[in-house]
């Protein structure tokens, strides 16, 4: 009796002691929150849903990388060319925007492996009869977003070799392609997947040629990273690719089945699988299924 009573003890002790210490390990993942900046005007990267939710493949990646790495993520909307400034101050922690990897960029902050490749597109009106060349010369009106590679590229490339263009840079991608629309400006450029998707949202538009510029894109942390984000941003990412979670969201999002029209009847569906469940690679599937209608 004793010695089933000391074992018992013991058991219930040990027990007692694993508990405690789930529990401080789950307050302190609880505890630990960082805030993503974004410009959320830039799908299918990063958009807001009809529920004002913002979603998209940035949004899902850093909600996945967060889950995996055991850390809140609050994802906070601004301007494209505030959220440098925001990093560098501490107002945001991480940078997840499409943002690319330039060496100017990287003299002032740090970024994560490269996790997209782009190139630029070149949107015009359907009835225009602009070309990819005669749409960026010839005295055209050319839109872009403030401090964007677009900008810079269309700023070092064009502008300064006195090619005959008129630059118009905007805040938001959604005031450019509004003036694109109604005859303010003759042409737009945007990363290619970015401009086949406002393509897509708006067919009375069209993409008459892509600018090969070969950019890397990465997400960003703060200069030195002071808060070690970088390992965990590298290691979630790994971590995505080799459980299929990121091929789920890339199809999710970017898939020749994909319909972002239904991301907000599809993200209210899945969003359990992050918050409840906490299921990062259900999530992904469930949210790759209704994108492309297979739920139904």
């Amino acid at each position: 009796m004793k010695s089933r009573s000391l074992k018992l003890v013991i058991s219930v002790v040990v027990l007692s002691l694993i508990l405690g210490l789930s529990g401080g390990l789950v307050a302190q993942a609880q505890d630990e929150e960082y805030t993503v900046g974004t410009s959320a005007d830039w799908p299918p990267f990063e958009l807001v849903d009809e529920n004002g939710n913002i979603v998209g493949f940035d949004a899902d990646v850093m909600r996945a990388i967060g889950l995996i790495e055991g850390y809140e993520v609050k994802i906070r909307d601004m301007s494209f060319d505030a959220l440098i400034p925001a990093l560098k101050s501490g107002k945001v922690d991480i940078v997840a925007a499409g943002l690319t990897i330039t060496d100017e960029r990287d003299k002032v902050i740090d970024y994560t492996n490269p996790y997209w490749d782009a190139n630029q597109g070149v949107l015009v009106r359907k009835d225009s009869p602009l070309n990819v060349v005669t749409a960026l010369s010839m005295g055209h009106k050319v839109g872009a977003q403030r401090g964007t590679t677009q900008a810079g590229w269309l700023e070092d490339n064009l502008v300064k070799k006195d090619v005959n263009i008129n630059l118009n840079l905007y805040d938001t991608n959604d005031l450019a392609i509004m003036d694109l629309k109604n005859g303010r400006i003759d042409a737009f450029m945007a990363d290619t997947p970015a401009a086949r998707t406002f393509n897509t949202l708006n067919p009375e538009l069209k993409m008459v040629g892509i600018v090969m510029t070969g950019e890397h894109l990465g997400f960003a942390v703060q200069e030195n990273d002071p808060k070690g984000l970088l390992p965990k941003l590298n290691d979630g990412l790994e971590e995505l690719r080799v459980t299929g979670i990121y091929d789920n969201l890339k199809e999710a999002y970017f898939g020749p089945s994909s319909d972002l029209d239904r991301i907000t009847k599809c993200f209210s569906k899945s969003r359990h699988y992050l918050e409840e469940e906490e299921d990062p690679a259900a999530y992904a599937m469930d949210l790759r299924t209704c994108m492309a209608g297979e739920d139904e």
